[in-house]
């Protein structure tokens, strides 16, 4: 177990403020950025990482998207276009889920 920068799963503030909130519980990304039981602070409040889970981005449910706050998996997809640059969506690209939840003190 490591304590990381939030950086290193929550790309930029904005997400980040957003898992502050509890609108974003996980983050899936190009690879392995933390494991099960590493933390990292956002505004004082700690997140302990609880799942790392290789997929697919055919694997993506609605309920991944929502978690990652989007409205569903169709919003999601077109918010990865916007941000990422000649970005396609491919199910079969694969990708590394982190799930997160505040640490109770």
């Amino acid at each position: 177990m490591a304590h990381i920068d939030a950086s290193e799963i929550l790309p930029n503030e904005h997400v980040q403020q957003m898992a502050a909130a509890g609108r974003v519980t996980q983050m899936h990304r190009g690879h392995r950025y933390a494991d099960e039981g590493d933390t990292f602070d956002i505004d004082g409040q700690t997140f302990e990482v609880t799942d790392v889970t290789e997929r697919t981005l055919g694997d993506m449910t609605d309920e991944d998207a929502q978690r990652e706050g989007s409205e569903d998996l169709a919003a999601y997809r077109e918010r990865l276009k916007r941000v990422h640059d000649e970005f396609e969506w491919d199910d079969d690209s694969e990708v590394v889920r982190h799930r997160f939840a505040p640490v109770e003190k």
